[in-house]
């Protein structure tokens, strides 16, 4: 499969001299869907900031589709290609919904900041998105009048308006019950089934993990590295690291030896 994602040697964190993770190097594959996870603090959601282009790397490049994205040496005002922002989709943890906006208001937005469709047509679209999210009925709506897991769609819903090529979904099950997970976890396959969504995701959600996940990339802040990566089912069982084996295991001590 084509590669959609890579980094290189790639140093994350908010200070030049003080990384939170170092020398990252891996790729994701076309119509993947790939787990960043980790205990607390490790870096998940500095690590998909900067693969956004929402953070400068320290050090390294961030590549999509085969061309460079961002890297440690561009200025903050032209950091991310912005030919290629257009291609992908994100969602904030919470779904990051415009308060004062419905939500068909809110899918329409980055439509009408970043292309020049008729109206018409982005309406259109847009409620197409809301359909495919269960939440045709819901387009009038304002966020405070739906629940958490139906804001988590909305939000999705948005970061398909634009017809990107990969999502990067920021903790989309926290804070669901269980039941909401799972349908969440089921959208996003039938997303990918349908439309050969690529996905990169940040969860500590197990279920969610085991549910969706292709590969779990595994990373480590005592090492401040990308420790290990693979089906999840594999460093469940195979792992040689404890502390990867902790993480499935949900203990919190377990022998190095297996």
């Amino acid at each position: 499969m084509d590669e959609v994602l890579s980094v290189c040697d790639l140093d994350v964190g908010y200070r030049k001299g003080n990384p939170v993770l170092k020398r990252l190097d891996f790729s994701i594959r076309k119509g993947e869907i790939a787990v960043l996870l980790g205990g607390s603090g490790c870096g998940k959601s500095t690590v998909l900031r900067t693969l956004t282009g929402l953070l400068a790397p320290l050090g390294g490049s961030v590549s999509l589709f085969g061309r460079v994205f961002s890297t440690a040496e561009d200025p903050a005002e032209e950091r991310g290609d912005k030919t290629l922002l257009k291609r992908i989709g994100l969602l904030f943890q919470g779904g990051a919904l415009f308060g004062s906006m419905t939500l068909l208001e809110n899918v329409l937005y980055p439509m009408q900041e970043l292309t020049s469709v008729p109206a018409a047509i982005r309406e259109r679209i847009a409620r197409l998105r809301l359909g495919q999210v269960g939440l045709a009925a819901y387009a009038d709506y304002m966020p405070r009048e739906i629940s958490g897991g139906m804001r988590k769609r909305a939000g999705i819903a948005r970061a398909l308006a634009l017809d990107p090529e990969i999502l990067f979904l920021d903790e989309p099950s926290a804070g669901l019950d269980p039941v909401t997970s799972a349908e969440l976890d089921e959208l996003i396959l039938q997303i990918r089934a349908e439309q050969g969504m690529t996905f990169v995701i940040v969860s500590h959600e197990l279920a969610s993990i085991d549910a969706i996940a292709d590969r779990a990339l595994f990373l480590d802040r005592e090492t401040q590295s990308l420790l290990e990566e693979g089906p999840p089912a594999v460093l469940r069982k195979e792992s040689p690291h404890a502390a990867v084996r902790r993480f499935f295991s949900r203990r919190t001590h377990l022998t190095e030896n297996r």
